[in-house]
């Protein structure tokens, strides 16, 4: 049972955007970020439920793959679920539809908690206001054995990276820049010890890096 984290990040280490708007929630900058990740034939099928069998099939579908396999809880802030956007939306349910693309519980990490959240497919949303350990402490409890993947916001996940709780990092490096929104790498300095690195650049141009915690 390993904690890992999946990300995507532009050049100059921003994992968030900051042009969204009322009319484009996401804003553009986010579409070019995860394009080439949203190209792939795993996400397409995965998450926006697509049968055609469209899709790049190259080294970042190998990645898409490898997201989606033996995860079996996911811990993510509250901006990633959309309290902050929606703060005073009782109703709102997230960014995914009815039917979101976990199939696992999902703990969010809010200081404003609410009531557990069932949808179809298997994905129940816990609303926690705890600490780190503690809701990994719970997602590790019903992972059934298998990995809890951090999966954002870039604060959430640099927290969890700095309090040395995560064994697998996977960053997707777009080659654009931002030059603003939150860093990945803030004060997580010499954070390559202890871990394995390897990078490899897929036909997109994203580079795949990777550490993985040494063994002992």
């Amino acid at each position: 049972m390993a904690v890992r984290v999946d990300l995507n990040i532009s050049l100059d280490g921003f994992a968030t955007t900051t042009d969204q708007t009322p009319e484009n929630s996401f804003g553009e900058d986010w579409s070019r970020l995860v394009s080439a990740y949203a190209a792939t034939r795993t996400v397409r099928e995965r998450v926006f439920k697509e049968t055609t069998g469209a899709g790049t099939t190259g080294v970042d579908d190998e990645y898409a793959k490898a997201y989606f396999v033996n995860v079996g809880a996911e811990i993510m802030g509250a901006g990633m679920f959309g309290l902050h956007t929606f703060p005073d939306n009782p109703d709102w349910r997230g960014w995914w539809g009815d039917e979101p693309p976990f199939g696992f519980p999902v703990f969010v990490l809010t200081h404003n908690p609410r009531p557990p959240m069932e949808m179809a497919g298997g994905t129940t949303f816990h609303f926690l206001n705890t600490t780190l350990k503690d809701a990994l402490r719970q997602a590790q409890r019903v992972a059934n054995g298998k990995d809890v993947r951090v999966s954002g916001g870039a604060t959430v996940v640099r927290d969890f990276l700095k309090a040395g709780l995560v064994d697998r990092l996977h960053v997707a490096i777009t080659p654009i820049l931002l030059g603003r929104g939150i860093r990945l790498w803030d004060d997580l300095r010499g954070l390559e010890s202890g871990y394995t690195v390897t990078a490899e650049t897929a036909e997109s141009g994203i580079v795949h890096l990777t550490f993985q915690r040494n063994a002992g």
